[in-house]
């Protein structure tokens, strides 16, 4: 999947949108290839929340998926949670109206949540749980060896701080990952995209979002004082965002204190030791 990275201009969109949906091809036919995502012959089932990411994810698949030296298929899969209020004639209306397959899935996970959680308390954890092992379940029963998500860059290093500053945890988002039974394999082709450029893309494609009740809307989340203090670093620093992402990509464990991950226990003198005597580097 390396060479699908050309972009797809569209003549009615200016010269600045043309650019922004070729490089977020371009950056997702790239993570594609980089973690070897889809191969050929791949049923893929892209999970569809209704909010930005998942459109754009979806979007850019398609575009892809055309000019593709491979052959795999797609299959939109929306999970219905039953949250009051709920559109649920929007998905269906819009994977209709491309004229793609899909599968609704309804679950009311909504009320075990709310049964489960005192009011005001966090739901994503219980949430997230619930929505997991049905995905992995319809995957299944659709055939599909692939689930992808659309995660994406921010979404990466957020988490990577969560952990850090609340877990002890030196650990993110893998853009690739065997589930727990080693039935499907979850992507993430998102993984080298910025959230802007995706809520530029989403906001020029008119795509009819549908906002979280349970999860994003939560203003006591852990998650959203992460994403503001990293606004922050980015307004006063650009471009820290994507060092750090990048020194995700670059990780010396031999200068880490895991003992698991190195064996500080037999150096002795004579080794050689990847990135060499820096101890006293700035």
């Amino acid at each position: 999947m390396n060479s699908i990275t050309s972009p797809i201009h569209f003549e009615h969109h200016s010269n600045n949108f043309n650019r922004l949906r070729g490089r977020l091809e371009q950056l997702t036919g790239k993570a594609i290839g980089d973690f070897n995502m889809i191969e050929d012959g791949d049923t893929v089932m892209v999970c569809m929340s209704g909010g930005k990411d998942s459109y754009t994810l979806f979007e850019i698949l398609r575009a892809l998926q055309k000019r593709a030296p491979i052959k795999f298929k797609l299959i939109a899969m929306n999970l219905d949670q039953k949250q009051p209020g709920f559109p649920d004639h929007v998905l269906p209306d819009y994977f209709m109206s491309l004229g793609v397959e899909y599968h609704i899935e309804t679950q009311d996970t909504y009320s075990i949540v709310k049964e489960k959680i005192p009011e005001g308390k966090t739901t994503c954890s219980l949430c997230s749980r619930l929505r997991r092992g049905i995905i992995y379940k319809v995957a299944k029963e659709l055939g599909a060896n692939k689930i992808a998500l659309g995660h994406h860059r921010d979404d990466m290093i957020e988490t990577l701080f969560l952990n850090m500053f609340f877990a002890g945890k030196l650990k993110a988002m893998p853009p690739k990952l065997v589930t727990d039974k080693g039935d499907h394999v979850v992507i993430r082709p998102l993984a080298y995209c910025n959230e802007k450029d995706i809520a530029s893309f989403a906001r020029t494609m008119e795509f009819p979002i549908i906002p979280c009740n349970l999860c994003g809307s939560q203003e006591n989340l852990q998650r959203q004082a992460i994403k503001q203090m990293l606004h922050e670093w980015e307004r006063q620093y650009p471009g820290r965002s994507q060092t750090i992402f990048t020194s995700m990509q670059n990780v010396r464990p031999s200068h880490l204190l895991d003992g698991e991950l190195f064996d500080f226990k037999s150096i002795k003198v004579g080794d050689q030791v990847l990135e060499g005597d820096i101890a006293f580097d700035e």
